[in-house]
């Protein structure tokens, strides 16, 4: 535009100045103020000007110096931009009409605003122009400016109509011609802008404008050649805009001369449409570098290419994508070849993406959807390509790499040619093992039985019954487990197996279980020589217990001794076993010397009331009375809510009752009672009390007594136990029905009874086993809160794990608290403890959570899962309070042993802080590792993703950064959260990348 300006600046420069100079001799003899105004006006100075016409039109008495005054001061008032400029002339015109200045002033302001390139001002004067009465002169003027307007005005329909009034005039006919051409240079009709542009006779238009657009000419025609000799021609000449339009057309003549070294310097010196590029520009240069080998170039033009929905932007993405592969850039290739794929502008190209992005996806994994459904969806699209068996094989490959067992079990038994029975049998492996570490071992079991029957390969078949066995025994089938281990270990192939350094212990386990010692002895022996420390620490344990259990007391001491010189967590067990054998091989002397070493060197042993109890009873055996009393007394002082508790004190009522000392038994007596009511020991101590009483004579003293006791019924005792004795037999006989529906019935009976405590708690594992929790739980819940007795542990345990099945936390804390408490179990310790923990992690006690997670740590014998459970409620407990060192320390030891969400977790958290340290490529491959093997977690791989994201726009990969957010918008619509953040990062990299990119649309459309 700044050329067509400067040249009708010359053209038509003093048009205007000459036409006013003319009237000057008009009125030289009227007035010598009126010609000082217009000497003034002439030069330029028309702010001292328009004061002289102004003094002039005010006091002169001649009409016609009057009106030329007015015409001069509007004139100088449109030249000085005043206010009101406009309205001046209008005035002049309707004030003066017969004026001869009237005829010519819109045309004058017109062509003022016109030389000034106000071309919409000056169209608005135009139009005021009477035509009429012009002379042909004016009129060619009149009407290539007009034209001219209209054009400098982006309306090129009208500016059209009026240039090709003058297109054959003389003065105004190459210039018309010449803007005719343009305006259809700029409607793409090349062949009009071609005739327009040849009829142009004046050699200095030609030389200054058309080289450049005869150049853009014959590169739209296709005459490459012609248009790169036309603008190396012009280059020379043209100002800095051309010189980077021409070295556009010559780049690009050269690539559709396929001629790529010598397109690329020229298309590097492209400067772009207002200092920005597009897609397509980023594809030339990229697509030169790419069929020179220059990879890595290639990718780094091919990547600025966002949001392409064209042709160009698929073949792009195409060839980026091979790029990429080229550098083994796989998760980058990915992407790429996703994105082409889900473009339709080339159907061979479409499909070859498809292609390659399955095989990638299987290879690397994919977090934006199942493998098995990319596989799936290529199948679909082309159900008789070449390629179909090998994508057949890869899917159900890809539901194995992706742990996605149970996907391939329904595949497989649904597609039985997709695989062979060896595959089949592999899968139903897989699936077992799966879901007996999510413990279901009945389903587990089910798994190996399939796996069992596809029997192709022998070490699989060997490992399927190993693990079937061990799901049997985890059902407490150990008859079944029994005969799987065995058949394990005759297999051909056990000996080949992980599995086999472990099976004769197990088939001591089975043994001990199933109460056949003297075999279990032989296999416990057996591993107690194995070079595994557990295993060989647990196995003298068991081989003790064993020898124990046989009355073969002196081995059992023995093996005690040789488990307790490992340093393993049953020590203390060890000590006290130890002890009680020595009394039962009748030294007694030993065994109190154990005990009470047993109660000095293990202050925190879960044993300690067994220790006290089994101690008091010795010394009372051994007639030390006193010292058996006071014992009794330690442990109900320091463990009143344990089962021993009560039982101790009824020792000290006996104790008493047995040495005549009946005040003292009835008081102790009546403690139990008052202290443990409901209890076993509470009825005893009723029982007894009786006895006492009687002693006494005071019968009638113990019938007052008896009557305020809730749990005793004296007249219906032979119907309480008749009753519960009835539902007991069912229990026994293993007719589940019919015992609940008998136990029922004695507690609405007699819900205070004799028995009630054991019928709640038999009642209660009854419902439990059918699945009915709700119910169980009242039951659970009355022999919890009872106190201290012989089911209490396990039944506060079957509460906890009801109400934390529940996630009902809240609720559950007391019972958990309580748990650990009185826990003789370590088993249910820890699992009190890990509850505790994730309970707090509810509440937000992110303090609590710590320290019950550092708890669980510190247990002995933990697996695997809950230590990383307990790191897990660590590491998020470290985030929620900002402490992202300690979480970073912590997800990196649940990364190591973690499995399923909690390992997908870990893996993104690994990928976060990898970023946050600034290593983008190894945070990458974290993502990868996340989406391969976690692909099942879509909210970590959501989230994952994200972070890759950024990770590429860091390593200056803008297509990867836009692409992968675009993906998750569109992928992960179930996760609000996570579309979001990726809104906002996609915007803010798009409102950068807008500003080298012109094709990038910001809006979102």
């Amino acid at each position: 535009m700044n050329r067509i300006t400067v040249l009708f600046s010359l053209l038509f420069s003093g048009l205007i100045s000459s036409a006013f100079s003319q009237e000057t001799q008009i009125y030289s003899h009227d007035n010598v103020v009126f010609q000082d105004a217009l000497a003034l006006y002439n030069n330029g100075q028309y702010q001292a000007a328009q004061a002289l016409f102004e003094k002039v039109k005010s006091t002169t008495k001649d009409g016609e110096t009057e009106a030329n005054s007015a015409y001069y001061a509007a004139n100088a008032a449109i030249r000085l931009n005043q206010r009101g400029a406009d309205k001046a002339m209008e005035n002049f015109v309707e004030r003066y009409p017969t004026s001869t200045k009237r005829n010519s002033a819109f045309m004058d302001v017109a062509d003022y605003y016109f030389e000034t390139g106000k071309y919409p001002y000056a169209l608005k004067w135009y139009k005021k122009v009477d035509q009429t009465s012009m002379s042909r002169k004016d009129k060619q003027r009149f009407d290539f400016n007009t034209g001219y307007s209209y054009y400098a005005s982006n309306n090129p329909k009208e500016a059209e109509r009026y240039l090709s009034r003058v297109s054959n005039s003389e003065k105004y006919g190459s210039q018309a011609k010449y803007y005719l051409g343009y305006i259809a240079y700029e409607q793409d009709d090349y062949d009009e802008a071609s005739a327009r542009f040849d009829q142009i006779s004046d050699a200095k238009v030609r030389n200054e404008k058309l080289s450049y657009y005869e150049a853009d000419l014959n590169f739209k025609s296709g005459n490459f050649e012609k248009a790169i000799a036309m603008a190396e021609r012009q280059l020379p000449k043209s100002d800095r805009r051309e010189v980077s339009e021409l070295n556009k057309i010559i780049g690009e003549s050269y690539f559709e001369l396929e001629q790529y070294d010598k397109a690329i310097p020229y298309l590097k010196k492209y400067k772009g449409k207002r200092g920005k590029w597009s897609n397509t520009d980023y594809y030339l240069l990229g697509y030169s570098y790419y069929k020179q080998g220059d990879f890595e170039s290639a990718i780094g033009q091919f990547n600025k290419i966002i949001g392409g929905t064209n042709s160009v932007a698929q073949n792009a993405y195409y060839h980026l994508a091979e790029c990429y592969l080229k550098l083994d850039k796989k998760q980058e290739a990915l992407n790429a070849f996703r994105n082409a794929s889900q473009m339709e502008f080339n159907e061979e190209i479409e499909k070859d993406a498809l292609l390659n992005y399955a095989r990638l996806s299987y290879e690397i994994g994919n977090a934006y959807e199942p493998v098995p459904q990319v596989m799936t969806t290529y199948l679909e699209k082309y159900p008789k390509d070449e390629h179909q068996t090998e994508i057949q094989e890869l899917l159900v490959d890809s539901y194995i790499t992706s742990k996605n067992f149970e996907g391939a079990m329904a595949l497989l038994e649904k597609n039985e040619s997709y695989a062979s029975p060896e595959t089949y049998q592999k899968v139903a492996f897989y699936r077992g093992v799966e879901l007996f570490m999510d413990g279901d071992y009945e389903e587990a079991a089910d798994r190996f039985s399939k796996s069992l029957k596809k029997a192709s390969n022998l070490n699989f078949e060997a490992r399927a019954l190993y693990w079937k066995a061990e799901s049997d025994y985890r059902l407490n089938r150990f008859q079944d487990a029994l005969s799987g281990f065995e058949k394990f270990k005759r297999n051909s192939a056990a000996k080949n197996t992980e599995e086999y350094a472990d099976v004769d212990y197990n088939l001591g386990y089975s043994h001990f279980k199933l109460k056949d010692y003297g075999d279990a002895i032989g296999y416990f022996k057996g591993m107690a020589a194995t070079s595994d420390d557990d295993i060989r620490t647990d196995s003298y344990m068991r081989l003790a217990d064993s020898y124990f259990v046989t009355s073969q007391y002196s081995p059992a001491i023995a093996a005690y001794d040789e488990a307790s010189k490992m340093n393993g967590p049953e020590r203390d067990y060890a000590a006290f076993q130890k002890a009680l054998s020595q009394g039962f091989l009748g030294n007694t002397s030993a065994k109190i010397d154990g005990l009470n070493e047993f109660l000095q060197r293990y202050p925190k042993s879960t044993l300690r009331d067994d220790a006290y109890f089994e101690l008091g009873n010795t010394y009372v055996k051994a007639d030390n009375e006193t010292q058996g009393l006071q014992t009794y007394d330690q442990l109900i002082n320091e463990y009143s809510r344990s089962k021993f508790a009560p039982r101790a004190m009824l020792r000290q009522g006996l104790v008493h009752y047995n040495a005549s000392r009946n005040e003292r038994a009835l008081g102790k007596l009546k403690e139990v009672v008052d202290k443990y009511p409901k209890t076993p020991e509470a009825k005893q101590a009723v029982a007894t009390a009786k006895l006492v009483y009687v002693d006494l004579g005071r019968v009638g003293e113990y019938a007052n007594w008896v009557k305020g006791l809730d749990f005793v019924e004296v007249t219906d005792t032979e119907l309480d136990q008749a009753t519960y004795e009835a539902a007991n037999k069912k229990y026994a006989e293993g007719n589940t029905d019919a015992a609940i529906r008998g136990y029922e019935e004695y507690l609405r009976e007699f819900p205070n009874g004799l028995e009630a405590l054991e019928a709640n708690f038999n009642l209660a594992q009854l419902y439990f086993a059918k699945g009915a929790k709700e119910k169980a739980l009242t039951n659970f819940k009355v022999v919890a809160e009872s106190g201290a007795g012989e089911y209490t542990e396990q039944a506060l345990t079957r509460v906890c794990e009801i109400y934390v099945g529940k996630k009902e936390y809240q609720t559950a804390l007391p019972y958990l608290k309580r748990l650990e408490s009185i826990a003789d179990i370590d088993q249910n310790r820890t699992f009190a403890q890990s509850n505790l923990m994730k309970g707090y992690y509810e509440q937000k006690d992110y303090q609590n959570t710590i320290i019950y997670a550092e708890k669980v740590l510190s247990a002995p014998k933990i697996d695997n899962r809950i230590r990383s459970d307990a790191q897990i409620m660590i590491a998020r407990s470290a985030i929620e309070t900002g402490n992202e060192q300690l979480a970073e320390t912590a997800f990196a030891e649940v990364k190591k042993i973690a499995t399923g969400a909690t390992a997908a977790e870990a893996w993104y958290y690994d990928a976060y802080f990898k970023h946050k340290n600034g290593d983008f490529e190894a945070s990458n491959t974290s993502v990868q590792k996340l989406a391969k093997d976690y692909a099942a977690y879509k909210e970590w791989g959501g989230k994952g993703l994200i972070i890759m994201a950024k990770n590429f726009y860091m390593l200056d990969d803008a297509f990867q950064a836009t692409y992968i957010l675009e993906s998750v918008i569109e992928n992960f619509s179930d996760h609000p959260e996570i579309v979001a953040e990726a809104r906002g990062e996609l915007s803010i990299i798009k409102s950068r990348e807008a500003e080298r990119n012109s094709s990038i649309d910001t809006n979102g459309n």
